[in-house]
């Protein structure tokens, strides 16, 4: 049996959980609201405060939905009472983000800027301190929108090795290159 599925996600205070016939899991917290279709076979359960996840058989299939399921409902749990947070960081002179509402504006050298709209479930927000790397920081109660945004953004310009220049997450270590070798 999977070790992360046999552990029951606690539900904190403040949040709802309900699980309809059809087996959807809606999930509504001080963040926000998150539903989840779970498939047939795996069977949800809310008893005492905590969500419990249950398996027919061992079948292999089975047990990977088991632990896959009880994680998709943590993260929902933890993201309508806490939230998830993803801190980027330009790199690069002249780079620069500019946020207007749930429009990006980001200069990072090429011949434009190149302008992204963040979806409404993402709130977004740039700061530029004097002397450090300009930062956009994304927050949201979806940890899967939340990566897959922040993913996108980061793809418009990757680090580079040689001089680590380009959009890196704020906890990300480049490695970095030594370029060409002095002439002989």
């Amino acid at each position: 049996m999977s070790r992360i599925a046999k552990i029951p996600v606690k539900i904190p205070a403040g949040v709802t959980v309900q699980v309809s016939p059809a087996n959807e899991v809606t999930v509504k917290g001080p963040k926000g609201e998150l539903s989840l279709a779970v498939d047939r076979d795996i069977q949800v359960i809310v008893q005492s405060g905590e969500i419990v996840v249950k398996r027919p058989t061992d079948q292999i299939r089975h047990k990977e939905l088991h632990g896959t399921y009880r994680a998709l409902l943590a993260n929902m749990v933890k993201g309508v009472s806490e939230g998830f947070r993803k801190e980027l960081e330009l790199v690069g002179v002249g780079y620069r983000a500019n946020a207007q509402g749930q429009l990006l504006d980001i200069t990072v050298g090429y011949s434009h800027n190149i302008l992204m709209e963040v979806p409404k479930e993402v709130k977004v927000k740039t700061e530029a301190e004097k002397g450090q790397n300009p930062k956009i920081i994304l927050e949201s109660a979806d940890k899967q929108l939340l990566g897959a945004v922040a993913a996108k953004i980061r793809s418009l310009r990757k680090p580079e090795p040689y001089k680590g220049k380009g959009i890196r997450y704020a906890d990300e270590v480049v490695r970095r290159k030594a370029g060409k070798s002095a002439g002989k």
